[in-house]
């Protein structure tokens, strides 16, 4: 260590020096991590405060976590109980969400409580209510209110990700009884930090609470701990609330009719590559020759995709607006992705059907597995492939990787596994009938959509010009973030009727608001177009306002800048590719929508692995007001015009 220079650097030294000694490297690296980012994004807070600048809800979410100390604390959980979550463990998405969830509660819970302190005394931007006051144009108590249902929310999603996603996990993995028990330590040392640190809320004076000091608060009044709940004062109000049974009592193929679509204000127009007819054409054949035409014996003989779909659907179109320069051999290679991805988002619910539950489950995980095979570093030994799904793969793996590095081929197989691995966080869903919990919901979307791995074909091409630390700044992860959620909630618009009166799909933010708010369908539609807006502000204000001084502050060349501001017009043509292929396919016109094949008996799930014996998988609704009053209720209301969200 340097010599420290200042009492914030001394009393990090003497920390440093007492705690890490009893924990692991990998530990150390996780917290070192949470440090970092606890220290340097306040500069996102301080920014925020200078200009005066509400966040949106989604930003702030995402930014809160890193600076209000929360993930860290978790890391110190680990540290205080003497149990390290596994190495194998650590990365996966169940642990992931814990974190974030445990963070999340903790975080909103505090913003409740400083509420006043912070905005009259203070002059704080920073804090969740305020955050949900200026984007919904509401009053600091309804503000309040719409923050903990979605505190109570995140809390349903720590105890659903406990209970439903631990167990196969620990299987998946192979872990041990002592690992196990680690990492379920772990866990209940989560849950106590969430119980005292409400208590401590209670009884501190810190934050203007006039009942402080008055003894026991009503949290600790009676049993705690996971499956203890049911004891508590509330817990009636909050299980049949947000993210509660609520969210499993979404009535299956409801008729909802087309979904009126919102004003997209984008600013920058869309360009075509010359390649588009050469593209086509060759996209379409090879999805002929892959198989993505025939009769699958899993579908009882049935066609997932006829070639006529195919060309109505013409990928190759968002491929030439998602990349215009791209040569006409990597526009055909880039529509033949779309295409395969698309053919495997349809193939993997119609195949695993929730109805035939653990079977259906256990039969999607071996059949990931195996896609992973088909994603070799070394561009060698892959299995023969048993279906089409895998024959595509096995094609464009190795035309894809081939001229890539290494590194470039661990990103790229990540970005493409993150996606295969999310069809089965959807398919977990609907085996529980439950609609997702929007955050957990905003960020799987990311994976579900693909946009990592179309946007990271973009990064790769920068390789060398831009260090990659570049990349994994909050200024950069923020653009891609804000670019992507406006991709995706593109999505979710437009395919909202095919989605949830044919298909029964639970994955589509309108629904989730729709649940989430107990609101109609055109309210929940007007709360997504006014996260566009705003997601689409934040894109630019990042753009206009953060590049240049991250271009000054880690002091890039001339090639870097070039690179990244080429990388920024990139994620441009990526919005606006997206956007005018949903205006243009044919995939969810109205006149072309219909209900899914069913699958050929409760052996359908099997049937798409039989083939392969030997793989063992990887280790009374309230009527809406015109003023909101929760999150979830009214606060969720259509505003008369753009003006209505007042945050950026």
């Amino acid at each position: 260590m340097p010599e420290p220079t200042n009492p914030d650097e001394r009393g990090l030294g003497d920390l440093w020096a007492r705690t890490v000694p009893a924990m692991s490297q990998t530990w150390r690296e996780r917290f070192a991590d949470s440090t970092r980012n606890l220290l340097l994004d306040c500069v996102w807070e301080i920014r925020n405060i200078n200009s005066d600048r509400v966040p949106n809800p989604i930003d702030y979410i995402e930014m809160r976590r890193k600076v209000g100390g929360a993930p860290w604390s978790a890391n110190l959980v680990e540290y205080a109980r003497g149990a390290e979550v596994p190495d194998a463990l650590a990365g996966t998405r169940p642990l992931r969400v814990l974190a974030d969830t445990f963070a999340d509660a903790v975080h909103l819970r505090n913003d409740i409580f400083s509420y006043q302190r912070e905005t009259e005394d203070e002059g704080e931007v920073n804090n969740g209510v305020l955050v949900i006051e200026r984007f919904f144009a509401c009053s600091p108590q309804q503000a309040a209110e719409i923050v903990n249902d979605q505190l109570t929310s995140r809390i349903h999603q720590f105890e659903n990700t406990v209970l439903t996603e631990l167990g196969p996990l620990f299987d998946d993995h192979g872990i041990d009884p002592q690992q196990r028990a680690d990492t379920l330590s772990y866990v209940q040392g989560l849950q106590d930090w969430q119980s005292g640190g409400h208590e401590w809320h209670m009884r501190s004076n810190r934050y203007m609470n006039s009942s402080a000091g008055g003894g026991p608060g009503p949290v600790l009044g009676g049993p705690t701990g996971l499956g203890t709940s049911a004891a508590r004062i509330g817990f009636l109000k909050g299980l049949a609330g947000p993210g509660g049974l609520r969210s499993h009592l979404q009535p299956p193929m409801r008729t909802t009719g087309p979904l009126p679509l919102p004003e997209f204000d984008l600013d920058f127009d869309v360009s075509l590559s010359p390649h588009l007819p050469t593209a086509r054409r060759e996209s379409i054949d090879w999805a002929g020759r892959v198989g993505f035409y025939d009769a699958l014996p899993e579908l009882g003989g049935q066609q997932l995709w006829t070639r006529a779909d195919n060309v109505g659907f013409d990928f190759a179109l968002c491929s030439a607006g998602l990349d215009p320069d791209a040569t006409e051999t990597a526009l055909t290679l880039s529509a033949e992705w779309l295409t395969w991805g698309t053919w495997g988002d349809d193939y993997f619910p119609a195949v695993f059907r929730p109805t035939e539950t653990v079977a259906a489950m256990e039969a999607a995980k071996a059949c990931n597995a195996r896609l992973a095979q088909f994603l070799p570093l070394d561009l060698e030994d892959m299995p023969e492939p048993l279906n089409p799904l895998e024959r595509a793969l096995a094609d464009l793996w190795p035309r894809t990787a081939g001229p890539m590095s290494t590194s470039a081929r661990r990103m790229f197989k990540a970005a493409v596994e993150s996606m295969t691995e999310s069809w089965l966080w959807e398919l977990a869903n609907h085996i529980q009938r439950r609609v997702p919990d929007p955050v957990d919901y905003l960020e799987m979307r990311r994976r579900t959509f693909g946009s990592d791995m179309t946007i990271t074909l973009s990064k790769i091409a920068r390789g060398g010009a831009v260090p990659d630390e570049i990349f994994r700044t909050s200024t950069m992860r923020g653009i891609e973030n804000a670019a992507q959620d406006y991709g995706c909630l593109i999505n979710d618009v437009f395919s909202y009727q095919k989605e949830i009166q044919y298909e029964g799909e639970l994955h589509n933010l309108v629904l989730v608001v729709e649940s989430f708010f107990d609101c109609d369908r055109d309210t929940a539609a007007g709360v997504v177009s006014d996260l566009m807006r705003a997601r689409m502000r934040q894109f630019q204000r990042l753009v206009s306002e953060e590049l240049p001084v991250l271009f000054e502050h880690h002091r890039l060349d001339s090639a870097a800048r070039a690179g990244i501001t080429d990388y920024i017009g990139e994620l441009q043509d990526w919005i606006a590719g997206i956007l005018l292929w949903h205006r243009e396919t044919s995939r969810y016109r109205p006149e072309n929508l219909r209900h899914p094949h069913a699958a050929a008996g409760p052996a359908a799930a099997a049937a798409a692995t039989a083939a392969a014996p030997a793989t063992t998988p990887p280790p009374v609704r309230p009527a809406v007001p015109r003023g909101p009053t929760g999150f979830g209720t009214s606060a969720a209301r259509r505003f008369a015009g753009s003006d209505s969200v007042r945050s950026t």
